[in-house]
């Protein structure tokens, strides 16, 4: 695959300074030892946090098509000596490069407007079918449906309700809604079944 010099919607623009962190851990609930997928990950801020939690038995994996993103988050990574970070640039859209039904925890941190944005929201979430536990749970964080800045224009972002429908044919159902800051908020789904894949 020849490398992606066009930046992708929304490259280098991350959550993680907008958001109650503590707050947002705490509800993502992520515990040692688990395999946690970040998509689109951008610089990593959100994995970085999480692979002190997830500890050495666990493993983190960030998906970003941003080469530059991937390429700081494995240099902070490796300054910090972080060993349980594993980086790459993929299209999510086409492959999250991880094994069936592998990950405990799902992280997509205000990228899901851009995938719909981009036309590619339902082979994102393909992806996501395939590789999350029957257990596990996807965490979405999306900004309020209010007037930016920060973030993106209001007709681009989504309300609870659409991420709600776009994820039922999935088979997800919400198990939490909550603030997570003043512009953002979090949703959590597990997948209720299989079947249909």
């Amino acid at each position: 695959m020849k490398p992606n010099n066009k930046k992708p919607t929304a490259a280098g623009k991350s959550s993680f300074d907008l958001i109650d962190v503590d707050k947002f851990f705490k509800e993502i609930d992520l515990q040692n030892g688990i395999a946690f997928l970040d998509v689109a990950c951008g610089r990593g801020a959100y994995c970085l946090a999480a692979s002190q939690i997830v500890g050495e038995n666990g493993n983190i994996f960030a998906v970003d098509l941003w080469e530059e993103g991937i390429e700081l988050l494995r240099a902070a990574a490796e300054e910090k000596g972080i060993g349980n970070i594993n980086a790459f640039v993929s299209n999510a859209g086409e492959h999250i490069p991880v094994a069936d039904h592998s990950i405990d925890v799902c992280l997509m941190a205000t990228v899901l407007h851009d995938f719909v944005e981009d036309q590619i929201e339902k082979e994102v979430l393909d992806e996501i079918v395939r590789a999350i536990k029957p257990s596990g749970i996807l965490a979405i964080m999306e900004f309020m449906k209010i007037d930016g800045p920060p973030g993106p224009p209001r007709h681009i972002r989504l309300s609870p309700e659409q991420v709600d429908d776009m994820l039922a044919p999935y088979g997800f159902t919400r198990e939490l809604f909550t603030d997570v800051g003043p512009y953002n908020y979090l949703m959590l789904f597990k997948i209720n079944s299989q079947e249909h894949y």
